[in-house]
This record gives structure tokens, C-alpha cells and sequence, in this order.
């Protein structure tokens, strides 16, 4: 997002559309640039506010040692090369710049590593929860901190000739720390504690926190070093326990990222003038900035990961990751060009650096480093198996906390009463979206190994109300929960939904239908994109899938397991995925507070198909239906599509229906049906509005190991993996945590 917003302000100056004095005088007046400037830096002092708030001290202390060797090394080769190149550009394109200041900001600029940046590029690629991924984030964290260290430094020397002035900003810089730690700091876990769990943060203490970072600011701006440092100070000392901190994200962050950060971004381009470089010394200037930047990262990275025992493709891959750049070196860059240390030919130099280094990490690295997915074989795949007793492990995918009381209602009604009960996997599905919580989020998911869902978890009020909903159900029943979260784009999110459930072996994922049931009876898409989620993991998963239309199942909350009280209505038309069904249908009639209704209409498959559904029935009707007033079993004669539907009327009111993918129901494929594939006719006309404003529908698609699959993973079967935490083979943005 930074490179594009970047690349955005560069067209607007005068590197591209801003070379016509019309557009520059029409759409940015010279009187305009004061307003736009001052909006810019308020945006940017939040900014910074929000990214102290996002840091962790305590994680960055238990960083080990590998990411703390791998991080200093990758700052000190890219600075003292950083210092060499300066020297070059001083006899060419930077005549007359101050030499101290301008050593120490090509050290730094050379040296940033973009911690949000290098956050969303791991997480596109999938490569955060893997090893590679978290050391890259912790190192990434460290350099992010002596990046600071070293830019004060590079501030201060830059503010007056004399060593002792520069020596007094840096010993009242130093001060203003103690102060804000000893000082204020007491105030702000003082307002922290005074915002439980469960209760509004009040309006007063959201905007004292947000007054306090203008006044740091305003503070170490005095000083002499930068406003940007008092407003990072504020968000590192603000209490990162309970929900203070989340509502500060919350409140703050969509306004900053939205408007304040792109004005930045087109302050920043209406400086950059790329027609500066010109002439081969310049361009050859260019090349030379981008090579000594990318050797310096990418081998001092790779030296310092050699020497930790890192193998050699992925310390090749950690060098290129270390080498992405963002905002951070577009502020360095900035304040060097307001201070007068870097002309305008030595700016467009860096900012073009920092945009090729950056565009050319994710090609690179998937060409590098492309992990595969693996993992051992397993053998329960479907709901129907040979022994019943074997223990059942389902996936359970939602998107909002919305689907929590259908996805537990469910759980309790799955349950059974067999010796090995039931595992349940609550997947919740996160997009990545740009916003920069979202990264803090993905960054948590692996912070330095440890779990995403912690028991509190910051701030956030859906997180907590997934969390407590699980952990109580949990103490209430025979039932076995892991909590997950998958945070990716729409478009690869159905990759970590195959991986996670051939890792946990599960037998059935549970996916939420894309539309969602209203008050009035109809169906709201939430867009196609979610609708492709489902239909990429039907083509690839490992196991059987379950589509569920929600139309509350239970009602709105959860129901205690001594109220249970459902009738449930098997559709068998015939075919693999309606004996699916059946078997899942057999499953929750075990418990005591369920009815069954099979309802069979008469054969449309071929005779091969007839002969294993025969089998299947009787088996059932012996073992389940004898002697159990819990169970109906129904057959039923039908011509046409009239009589079909008059037969699911008749089946009278029941709160879910089991359904096949594949039914073999000619008479309802009609067009009424086509815009649901992965309903199958059966269920795509159960999800219609007019037909039922009450039961909910799970259709069921077998997993068959005849048929050819697109498997995402590879099965090899001398991998030994836990499959209740996540291990290094398995690439995904997902964790877990065991509840209780």
C-alpha cells in the first residue's frame, strides 16, 4: 500500500503530471500547500502514535538470539556501506551538504526495514507463521527500534553545527523518555484500569490520550529533535493490556490511514522531482544507491543467517525480505530534505530506492522460496466410516461473531455418545484488509511463537466474545474446542482453510453459505468473493465439506445442552453425498434432545449407486430406526417438481435439513437453482426465500478418494506433525490454542 500511495504522489508532482504549471497551479495553489502540509504532519504524528502503540517492548525482550544477531548485522553492513556511498554522492550530486548529517542519513535510509510493509508482503505470501517468517518479523522489530535510535541521532546533529548543541538534544531527548515513562506513563495505566473488560472506554480518556501525543510532540519537537518522536514515545508507554489500547486503534486508525496518511503520501510526491536525474553520472548514481542498498541488507542478512545455522535459501530469502522499505524511509527521506541535508536530485535518488527495493521483494521471493505444503496421511476423511467410534474432528469456518451460537448449536448437537466424542476446529475467517490493525493483527498471530488467541486479547470486543463463547461452551459440555483464526486475502483464504483441516485431520469443514438470512425472510449476499471461498475448497479439500445456510439454528444464542430440542430432516435421494448426509444425521440423533426424519423418495441413481444406498439404508434401519421413537423413516413416490416440493412442505416444520451436494433431483435443476452451484439443486432451492423462513440447511458434499483431487497439500508419510499446533511445515496464517 505505501509503494502504490507513494507511486500516486510521484504522478501528481513534478515528476509526471505536476510538470504542467496549469494542473500544478489549478489542483495544488500555492496557497493550498500550507494547509495540505500541516494536515500531512498531524496524519503523520498519529501515525507514528499508532505504530509505538502497535510495538510490543516485551516482545522485542525475548526476541532470541538468532533474530537479534540477524537484525544487528542487517543494519550495520547497509549503514557503513550506507556511509561509503555517501561519499561518492558528496563529490557529485550532494556538493555543500553538511557531512556529519548526511553520513548518518544514508546509513539509516540504506538500513530501514519496513516493519509494516514486511508484515503484509509475509502475510500475502503466506509466509508468516512459518520459522522463515517469524524471525523475519522479529528482526524486523529490533530494526525498527535502532532505526529510530539512529535517525534522533542523525536529527540532532543536523539541527546546529556544534557538537555541544547536538550533545544537549540528545541528553534533553534522553530526559523526555524518563519523563514520559516515570510521568506519564502512570497517567495512562491509570486511565487503562479504569477501562475493564466488557465497559466503554469513556470519550475523556480517548481524548486526553490523543491530547497528551500532540503535547509529546509539540514537546520533543522544542527539544530540537522531532514532534514524530513524542507522539512514538506516547503510543510505546501506553498500557498494551485490556481493551484501552484497542479502542485507541480503533478510534484512531481509519481516519489517519484513510485521509491523513495519503496527504502525506502527495506532500511527499509533490517533492520528489525524478526529472532531477538526468545525465548517465546520475542514473548511474541511481544503480549505485540501489545495489549498495541491496547488497549491504541482503548480505549482511545472509552472512549473520549462515552464521546462525540458517540454511542458505532461506537465508537468501530473509536478505530480501530485510530489504523492504515503506513509510518509515519515506519520513527519514523527508525530514533529511526539510532540514536541508538531502538536495533534490540525492531525494528522488533515495525515494526511487526505496520504491524499486521494495517491488522487487515479493516476485523474488516466491521465485526463491516457495515452501511446499505437506503432511502425513490420515484416514478418516468423511463422516461415514467403517468404525463409528473412531473420533470425529470437524472444522467449523465463520465469518463474524454472528454465526458463534449456529456454529456451537451445532457443535452440541454433533456430539454423539461415543467413547472418543468429538474435536472441534472454530476456524474464524479474517480478510487481510490494508488497515494497519489488521497488520498489528497478523502480527500477533506469531508473535515470537506465541498463540494469536491469548485468554485477553487487546481491545478487541469480537475477539473476546469469540473467545468467552467457546471457553464457556466448552465447560458445559463433552466437547473438545480449538479456537483458530485464518487472516488472508479473499482470493487464498480457502488455502488456509485446506491446509489447517488436512493438518488437523479433520473429517468435515463446516463452511458458512455466502448469504446472510434478514429479519423479512430474505437472503443478503455478502459478495461473490465469499461465494468463491466455498467453491475453491470444495475443488481442493482433503476431506468432506458441509455448507451451512444459517437461519439461526437454536435461535440467537446458545442453547444449553438440556434444552436441546431440534427435528432434523434427512432429503435421501440417493448418490455418496446424500449418504453423507444420513450419516451425519445418524450422528446427531445420539443425542437425547433430537428428532430425525428420513425422508426417501424413490431411486434415480444407477444400479450400482441403488445397491450400496440399499445397504446403507438397511444398516441404518437395523441399527438406528428399531426401537428408537427419535427416528422416522419415510418413502416417498415422486413424478415431478410439484410433488417433490409438496413433500418437503409436508415434512412439516424442523429446524435444519440435511441435504446431498449431488442429489439426483431432476425435477428442481432448473434455472431457479443455477446460481449456487455448490448447493447443489437440493439445496439451492431449501435456501430459497419463499420456500422457508425458519430451518436451517448444511448440505453435504463426501469426500472421495476414487476421484482425481486438486490436493493442496503432499502426503508424506514420514512427517509426524501435532496436529493441535501448528508446525513449521505448514504454511498458513493460522493458529490455535487449546481452551481450558
Amino acid at each position: 500500500m505505501t509503494s502504490f500511495c507513494d507511486q500516486g504522489g510521484i504522478l501528481l508532482g513534478p515528476s509526471a503530471l505536476g510538470r504542467s504549471t496549469v494542473f500544478l497551479n489549478t489542483v495544488f495553489p500555492k496557497q493550498s500547500l500550507t494547509v495540505l502540509d500541516t494536515l500531512a504532519n498531524i496524519g503523520l504524528l498519529y501515525f507514528l502514535f499508532l505504530v509505538g502503540l502497535e510495538l510490543d517492548l516485551r516482545a522485542i525482550r525475548r526476541t532470541g538470539t538468532s533474530a537479534l544477531v540477524i537484525a544487528v548485522a542487517g543494519i550495520s553492513l547497509p549503514f557503513i556501506m550506507g556511509i561509503g556511498t555517501s561519499y561518492v554522492l558528496q563529490q557529485t550530486v550532494a556538493r555543500g551538504v553538511p557531512t556529519g548529517p548526511f553520513l548518518v542519513f544514508m546509513g539509516v535510509a540504506l538500513s530501514i526495514t519496513a516493519f509494516p510493509v514486511l508484515a503484509r508482503i509475509l502475510a500475502e505470501l503466506k509466509l508468516l507463521t512459518t520459522d522463515l517468517g517469524r524471525m523475519a518479523m522479529s528482526a524486523a522489530a529490533v530494526n525498527d527500534v535502532v532505526a529510530w535510535i539512529l535517525l534522533a541521532l542523525a536529527i540532532a546533529l543536523s539541527g546546529s553545527g556544534s557538537p555541544l548543541v547536538s550533545l544537549w538534544v540528545l541528553l534533553t531527548g534522553a530526559c523526555f523518555i524518563l519523563a514520559a515513562f516515570f510521568f506519564l506513563r502512570p497517567i495512562l495505566n491509570w486511565m487503562a484500569r479504569r477501562s475493564p473488560e466488557g465497559e466503554p472506554v469513556k470519550e475523556l480518556y480517548i481524548c486526553v490520550t490523543l491530547a497528551i501525543v500532540l503535547a509529546a510532540g509539540f514537546a520533543t519537537d522544542t527539544i530540537g529533535i522531532h514532534a514524530l518522536f513524542g507522539a512514538f514515545i506516547v503510543g510505546i508507554i501506553v498500557p498494551k493490556e485490556g481493551p484501552f489500547a484497542g479502542v485507541l486503534l480503533e478510534k484512531v486508525e481509519d481516519l489517519i490511514s484513510g485521509l491523513f496518511l495519503p496527504l502525506y503520501f502527495v506532500s511527499s510526491g509533490l517533492k520528489t522531482n525524478v526529472m532531477t536525474i538526468k545525465g548517465r553520472e546520475s542514473w548511474a548514481l541511481l544503480v549505485l544507491v540501489v545495489g549498495t542498498a541491496c547488497i549491504g541488507k541482503i548480505g549482511g542478512t545472509l552472512i549473520a543467517s549462515l552464521v546462525v545455522r540458517v540454511p542458505f535459501r532461506e537465508a537468501i530469502t530473509l536478505g530480501f525480505l530485510m530489504n523492504t522499505k515503506g513509510l518509515v524511509e519515506l519520513i527519514v527521506l523527508n525530514i533529511g530534505k526539510d532540514r536541508h541535508v538531502l538536495n533534490d536530485e540525492t531525494f528522488a535518488i533515495l525515494v526511487l530506492m526505496a520504491l524499486i527495493t521494495t517491488f522487487i521483494t515479493p516476485p523474488v521471493v516466491m521465485a526463491i522460496y516457495k515452501p511446499a505444503w505437506r503432511g502425513p496421511p490420515y484416514k478418516n476423511r468423511a463422516v461415514e466410516r467403517a468404525n463409528s467410534n473412531d473420533e470425529f474432528r470437524m472444522m467449523a469456518c465463520f465469518h463474524s461473531t454472528r454465526n458463534i451460537p449456529t456454529i456451537i448449536n451445532l457443535m452440541e448437537s454433533s456430539r454423539g455418545k461415543r467413547k472418543r466424542g468429538i474435536t472441534v476446529y472454530a476456524m474464524h475467517l479474517v480478510e487481510l484488509s490494508e488497515r494497519s490493525s489488521a497488520i498489528s493483527m497478523v502480527h500477533k498471530a506469531r508473535r515470537n511463537g506465541m498463540p494469536f488467541w491469548n485468554r485477553r486479547c487487546n481491545g478487541d470486543g469480537d475477539v473476546d466474545q469469540l473467545v468467552i463463547a467457546f471457553e464457556t461452551y466448552q465447560q458445559l459440555s463433552r466437547v473438545s474446542i480449538r479456537a483458530m483464526t485464518a487472516i488472508s486475502d479473499l482470493h487464498t483464504i480457502h488455502e488456509d482453510i485446506v491446509t489447517s483441516a488436512h493438518q488437523k485431520r479433520a473429517a468435515l469443514i463446516v463452511l458458512p453459505f455466502h448469504k446472510l438470512h434478514q429479519m423479512d425472510g430474505h437472503m443478503e449476499s455478502l459478495g461473490d468473493q465469499y461465494q468463491h471461498i466455498n467453491q475453491r475448497v470444495l475443488h481442493h479439500a482433503p476431506c468432506s465439506v458441509g455448507i451451512l445456510v444459517d437461519r439461526g439454528l437454536g435461535g440467537a444464542a446458545q442453547v444449553a445442552a438440556s434444552d436441546v430440542s431440534y427435528t432434523i430432516v434427512v432429503i435421501f435421494f440417493g448418490g455418496r453425498d446424500d449418504r453423507e448426509a444420513l450419516a451425519y444425521g445418524m450422528r446427531m440423533v445420539e443425542h437425547p434432545g433430537i428428532a430425525l426424519h428420513v425422508l426417501r423418495f424413490s431411486p434415480q441413481t444407477d444400479a450400482g449407486d441403488c445397491t450400496t444406498d440399499d445397504a446403507f439404508l438397511e444398516d441404518f434401519r437395523t441399527n438406528v430406526t428399531n426401537g428408537n421413537e427419535s427416528v422416522q423413516y419415510e418413502e416417498k413416490q415422486v413424478a415431478g417438481k410439484a410433488e417433490v416440493v409438496e413433500a418437503f412442505k409436508a415434512a412439516g416444520r424442523c429446524n435444519l435439513f440435511l441435504v446431498g451436494q449431488s442429489a439426483p433431483c431432476t425435477p428442481l435443476a432448473d434455472r431457479s437453482t443455477d446460481d449456487c452451484p455448490e448447493l447443489g439443486p437440493v439445496g439451492s432451492y431449501l435456501a430459497l426465500p419463499e420456500f422457508s423462513t425458519v430451518a436451517s440447511v448444511l448440505v453435504m458434499k463426501q469426500y472421495d478418494p476414487t476421484a482425481k483431487h486438486n490436493d493442496l497439500v503432499e502426503e508424506v508419510a514420514e512427517i509426524a506433525v501435532d496436529v493441535d499446533t501448528p508446525g513449521p511445515s505448514n504454511r498458513g496464517t493460522n493458529t490455535s490454542f487449546r481452551v481450558g
